[in-house]
Formats: structure tokens, sequence, C-alpha cells
């Protein structure tokens, strides 16, 4: 039997686009003014945990969770004051990332964005300052 569902991830381009994305992104993070304070891990523990994750966002394998378990992203995050502002300044970097590697002229990259939308949206736990 033909499988007609493809997956995100597979329209994107899979691992290689995950990666071009996360390496075009967080060096918009840590120069970003707001959020550099957030990040003061090692970026390229962060980027390795981001590469997991999205490419078990996207529907790819479950990178995630096989090593941390169930991603809980909204839960993770709590320990950090995450206010709307901020999150509009992780889409705004996400959002030139985006751009700067060609995904946003993609429909299935208009879609990975759309989604990353919803995500900014319930990370938010607390008011603007």
């Amino acid at each position: 039997m033909d499988n007609k569902f493809i997956s995100l991830y597979t329209e994107i381009g899979g691992a290689e686009t995950i990666e071009k994305l996360v390496n075009a992104f967080y060096p918009r993070v840590y120069a970003d003014k707001d959020l550099s304070p957030l990040f003061q891990d090692d970026m390229e523990e962060i980027k390795r945990k981001q590469i997991m994750f999205l490419s078990q966002f996207t529907g790819g394998p479950a990178l995630y969770s096989h090593e941390f378990g169930p991603p809980a992203m909204q839960k993770r995050h709590l320990p950090f004051e995450i206010t709307p502002k901020l999150a509009k300044c992780w889409l705004h970097c996400m959002r030139e990332a985006f751009e700067e590697i060609g995904l946003n002229e993609h429909p299935a990259g208009i879609l990975f964005y759309d989604r990353l939308k919803q995500v900014a949206a319930i990370m938010v736990n607390c008011p603007d300052q």
C-alpha cells in the first residue's frame, strides 16, 4: 500500500534543513539583548537539543524523547520568566533564520513557522514588565 503521508520533516528537507535552521537561529538568540540572559548554557548543547526537538516536532525521528523523555516544553520552560515580549523576540530571531535559509518561501516552511508561533504563545508564563 502506498503511504501518502509525508511529514513536515520530510517536506522541509529533513535533518539537513533542521540543522541549518538551528545554526542560523541561535547566534541571533545569543546576540539579542532581551533573550541572551535566558541562554547562559553552552550554545552547542542547546543547539543539539533544539535539533533533536525540532526533528521530532516536525514529524521526524523522536530523538528528543529517546534521550530526555517526552518534550513537555511548557513545563521545561517554567523556571524561566517568558513574557509576550520575549516570545516575540524569539519569533523574530526564528523568522530571520527562516529567511536566511530560504525556508520562509517554502509552503511547508510557512506551516512550520505557523506551528512555532503557537509554541511561542503557549510558552508565555508571565506578563510583560
